[in-house]
């Protein structure tokens, strides 16, 4: 790489950190970041401060932070053999801030949480790091599918990216082997493109391959009225009364059965109340919809064996039997019987929840510290954590066939290119408005960058009940019907009336079509988006 050939970037204090290498015969311009100035790891409770006479390959006695730049981005790999590894942290130096904005991703689900904001040197920003200061965006991240779960963080004058490469709690063991940790991308705003646009592209470069829906999804799912109170007969009324609202017939709805049928922590065993389960497909076949199902794969069943419980919950007492350790391959073809199972059932799409808690014991809101608590790996030493749940969910991915999949409490960058769809942010509610409010429209705001370029964003259904104004889920509704983010509604049978179901047809019918990409246009300033466009048209709501 000739490093005279490159034009430093200016303007934002970010973007001294990019060089460019205009490629005239592609006629594109690419960007990469230039080589930091320090190197350190954690192992144990000890940070270790590396060398390099190049910036580009970093020692310290045996252990090796090696960077390899390629035309447009830079790849870490790293190789630690004597000791165990928990961290590894890359710094640049950077200009003093001006006045400047960040913003960040999520572990997994967002939880009200996501938005731009001033430097806070504490605050931990996932996957990637968008700075705008009026003049220029600038994006930094890592692609999707890395070996380490990565986050920057930004100071008056520094930037850091870190690679949390644990094993459970622990340093990971890697032995001999030379991890490939992950790959750096950044790029600029181009000419008169807005801040939306840049991130947009930007995450599109980050996930080479996204895995979608072959048609937009939309439909139905009874947890936000039922709450677990299902049964067979309560899943085809539900459906019974909104099948006929949906009018396309080159796409029809889901109706997804949520939490409440299994026989208790047996996923391979419906309970008395769901008698048929091939049956129950047939009939919502019926009536006009597409069958799924809510299924948590790690839960083990009580009974189970101890040795294929994750180390942590060796001694727990849980009453629900415990996490499955996915690094046992026992536990693995399990966990592929049941996709095949539901895919054997006839279920044309599967949601799959809890993983990232059943794994490291914390909601993503709680992981401000760290991932899991320290003290524990699993039965398999030798890998990262984000290894394990990435292989967990290809296992997932290649049992299920071509059924779609939607990952809930998922781990989003790891989940890009796997699944169809992903539940973006924490449960909204058919009890409280203002849960709505935090958990949905915040994410959809944040996360529609996302959209169709990692997977299909969901943001959660429309808990059409009695206990919340129709005024305010009519909204709900008409931001995910119009923004081609997927539709789901739970339909209490008394909210239900003459207004809400034309409204609902109408939602359907908007859903069921390929739509142009909802833009929050005023999420600079608000963490709760109420001006968007929608199908090329401006859209207020009042979420208060």
């Amino acid at each position: 790489m000739n490093r005279r050939n490159f034009i430093q970037l200016s303007g934002a204090s970010l973007g001294a950190l990019i060089i460019s290498d205009y490629v005239k015969a592609a006629g594109k311009k690419t960007a990469l970041m230039i080589m930091p100035d320090a190197v350190q790891f954690l192992s144990g409770n000890k940070v270790y401060t590396m060398q390099s006479s190049d910036k580009q390959t970093w020692t310290f006695r045996d252990a090796v932070v090696k960077l390899k730049p390629l035309k447009d981005s830079v790849f870490i790999f790293i190789h630690c053999p004597s000791v165990p590894l928990k961290e590894v942290k890359l710094s640049w130096k950077i200009p003093a801030q001006k006045t400047t904005v960040v913003m960040g991703d999520a572990w997994e689900r967002t939880y009200g949480d996501v938005s731009w904001q001033s430097i806070n040197t504490t605050k931990k920003l996932p996957w990637y790091c968008v700075e705008y200061n009026e003049e220029n965006t600038v994006c930094f991240g890592v692609k999707t599918g890395s070996s380490a779960f990565c986050y920057w963080q930004v100071t008056d004058n520094n930037l850091a990216l870190n690679f949390d490469v644990r094993n459970g709690g622990n340093g990971v063991q890697l032995g001999t082997r030379m991890l490939s940790a992950a790959e750096i991308i950044t790029t600029k705003n181009e000419g008169k493109e807005n801040v939306f646009a840049t991130v947009r592209r930007f995450c599109g470069s980050l996930c080479a391959a996204p895995r979608l829906p072959k048609q937009p999804v939309y439909g139905i799912n009874d947890w936000y009225f039922a709450y677990g109170n299902n049964s067979a007969d309560l899943i085809l009324q539900h459906t019974a009364l909104l099948a006929p609202l949906a009018t396309s017939t080159g796409n029809k709805p889901f109706s997804v059965i949520d939490d409440g049928w299994s026989a208790g922590a047996d996923y391979t065993k419906p309970n008395e109340k769901f008698p048929n389960m091939p049956k129950l497909v047939e009939d919502i076949k019926k009536l006009g919809m597409r069958p799924g199902l809510w299924t948590r794969p790690l839960l083990a069943k009580p009974g189970v064996n101890k040795k294929l419980i994750a180390p942590r919950f060796q001694n727990d007492n849980k009453d629900d039997g415990g996490t499955l350790d996915p690094t046992i391959d026992e536990n693995i073809q399990y966990i592929k019987t049941l996709f095949s199972l539901y895919k054997q059932w006839g279920f044309e799409m599967i949601k799959h929840d809890y993983t990232t808690f059943d794994i490291f014991s914390k909601w993503g809101f709680q992981m401000t510290d760290g991932m899991t608590e320290e003290g524990w790996q699993f039965n398999d030493s030798s890998r990262t954590n984000a290894e394990i749940i990435l292989d967990l969910y290809k296992a997932i991915r290649d049992a299920a066939g071509d059924t779609y999949i939607i990952g809930c409490n998922t781990v989003g960058h790891l989940s890009a290119g796997v699944f169809e769809l992903n539940r973006i942010g924490d449960d909204t509610s058919g009890k409280e408005w203002e849960r709505t409010r935090k958990m949905g429209v915040n994410t959809m705001g944040f996360r529609m960058v996302q959209h169709k370029n990692f997977y299909a964003v969901d943001g959660d259904c429309v808990g059409l009940t009695t206990s919340i104004p129709w005024s305010k889920n009519k909204q709900w509704m008409q931001l995910l019907a119009q923004s081609s983010a997927p539709l789901f509604i739970s339909a209490q049978p008394d909210a239900v009336g003459v207004e809400q179901k034309q409204f609902i047809k109408q939602c359907f019918d908007d859903a069921s079509q390929q739509q142009t990409i909802g833009e929050p246009l005023d999420w600079l300033t608000n963490p709760f988006p109420s001006k968007w466009k929608l199908d090329n048209k401006i859209a207020d709501f009042d979420w208060s």
